[in-house]
């Protein structure tokens, strides 16, 4: 299984010498503190009744998708199925978690109760109903993907008096956090490179949401030691593996496509925002190299050119079938393409640190004001992130640097770059002693993402789509629905198996 760190390393701050936050309570973590903050949702709530931009362009954003909407009626299964040759339902399932998150986040940004009242329905609902995730390898990503984001919106209303708080975590503990804790142990059965980065990473975020919400300090530390010296593509070495002198740091899955690797940016990013809400700073752990590499992704995705040293990793099932597959240049790229994943990771480097952060403040800009599930078409590609980053993320870049030495020092590109580099945000500042939260810098709007928004088309699935089936000698059929190979690009350059 994955290496245990103490119950210390689940709280304690890394990287760079930031106080982590206190308790809330003996043995318990902050509350509400996955992705959204009580200081978090108070700053949205008074900017948008302040008609501050942009979060009411973002709000809106929320108020127009349909998911939102506290007339949802929930679908809840016994069995959710994913991947090929399986009778999926799982399109039901991302459904409901983003129509719960979405009505739980506009009930607290604009105070109508039957929001609350519809998030808490069909989260009962589902904790009432559902027993077991199944299908191809890719109910592994069914864990990853909808345990992290179903943790968040019952975050979000675990008071309500009607929510049933012991049950959703029997749920959490039961049904999702046991495959991600699997997958990460055992990769289903398959050599550790055999699944790319933004596998390792569903898993990592579901992990690190049930062990917060569950209160669960062994889990939490599990998810932080995988995240720095996990031996699968998703640790941040692996999913970072070069450093350029230019200060941007190589994306291994920019060799696959874009899309997979904008995925793979924003999971990174959940799991930095989650744990820092913690007082655990992975954000800049590594002399801050998820910057760079987030950096180098939003280059990448803008049309730039970027460095890419040929990689080559393993394929197959343990004593079964095995190759290999090489990769020599980043893929090509659409530069209308995103996901809601930029507002977060900008406003926290800019923001929260001070740090310049060029590419990723523009490509934050030109998403802007984002969107959820439902408003990036309808595969389950465009549910893999919860989104509203415009409305939850955006915050004044922290006054005057501060922290001086404290702070990351990472370069990050200079191109186009605002701030001093090397300045940092919080890092000598207490955590607010009433809710153990992280305290927040200032909310005002953000110049970066004032910018309107570019074309949102649907976004490719995650998984199955991108499938060439084998079966394994040992008999694991499972890992059919698990290998995924580069797709066919512009240039013709996938290996072939």
């Amino acid at each position: 299984m994955l290496k245990a760190a103490g119950a210390a390393a689940g709280a304690a701050g890394i990287g760079t010498a930031l106080t982590p936050a206190p308790a809330a309570a003996a043995g318990a973590y902050a509350h509400p503190g996955l992705l959204h903050t009580r200081a978090d949702l108070g700053r949205m709530a008074a900017k948008v009744r302040a008609g501050a931009a942009p979060y009411t362009a973002g709000y809106a954003k929320l108020t127009a998708n349909r998911h939102a909407q506290s007339g949802w009626t929930p679908a809840p299964q016994a069995i959710v199925y994913r991947g090929a040759g399986s009778p999926q339902n799982y399109r039901t399932l991302y459904n409901d978690v983003h129509a719960a998150y979405q009505n739980a986040l506009r009930h607290h940004v604009g105070g109508d109760a039957s929001h609350a009242d519809t998030a808490v329905a069909i989260l009962n609902a589902w904790s009432g109903r559902l027993t077991r995730l199944d299908g191809s390898a890719d109910r592994f990503l069914a864990a990853g993907l909808y345990g992290y984001q179903i943790a968040n919106a019952a975050e979000l209303v675990r008071d309500h008096p009607d929510f049933d708080l012991g049950r959703f975590q029997e749920l959490l503990t039961r049904v999702f956090a046991p495959l991600s804790d699997d997958f990460l142990a055992r990769h289903n059965g398959a050599v550790v490179s055999n699944y790319w980065t933004n596998w390792d990473l569903t898993a990592l975020c579901c992990v690190l949401a049930t062990g917060i919400f569950c209160d669960d300090k062994v889990q939490v530390a599990r998810a932080v030691e995988y995240f720095k010296h996990g031996e699968g593509l998703g640790s941040i070495r692996n999913a970072i593996p070069r450093v350029h002198a230019d200060g941007l740091a190589e994306w291994l899955e920019a060799g696959r496509d874009q899309g997979h690797a904008l995925l793979g940016v924003g999971l990174m990013g959940t799991l930095c925002e989650m744990a820092w809400n913690q007082g655990i700073d992975l954000y800049g752990y590594d002399d801050s190299r998820f910057l760079k590499g987030a950096q180098y992704v939003a280059k990448w995705a803008l049309g730039g050119d970027v460095p890419f040293t040929a990689h080559t990793r393993k394929k197959g099932a343990i004593n079964g079938w095995s190759g290999s597959e090489t990769v020599t240049e980043a893929a090509s790229v659409d530069p209308a393409m995103t996901r809601p994943i930029w507002a977060m990771i900008a406003n926290h480097y800019t923001g929260r640190r001070g740090l310049p952060a060029p590419y990723v403040t523009r490509i934050a800009a030109k998403s802007a004001p984002e969107g959820g599930g439902g408003d990036y078409g309808p595969n389950s590609g465009g549910y893999d992130q919860l989104g509203f980053g415009t409305l939850t993320f955006t915050r004044d870049k922290a006054e005057g640097g501060g922290g001086g030495a404290a702070g990351p020092s990472a370069s990050a590109g200079s191109a186009g770059s605002a701030g001093p580099a090397g300045s940092a945000g919080p890092a000598g500042s207490a955590a607010d002693p009433a809710t153990g939260a992280r305290p927040q810098t200032g909310a005002s709007p953000s110049a970066s993402t004032s910018a309107s928004a570019s074309a949102s088309g649907g976004l490719a699935s995650t998984g199955s789509g991108d499938i060439v089936g084998w079966t394994a000698a040992t008999g694991i059929t499972a890992l059919a629905g698990g290998l995924l190979l580069l797709r066919r690009r512009d240039r013709a350059r996938r290996a072939s198996e």
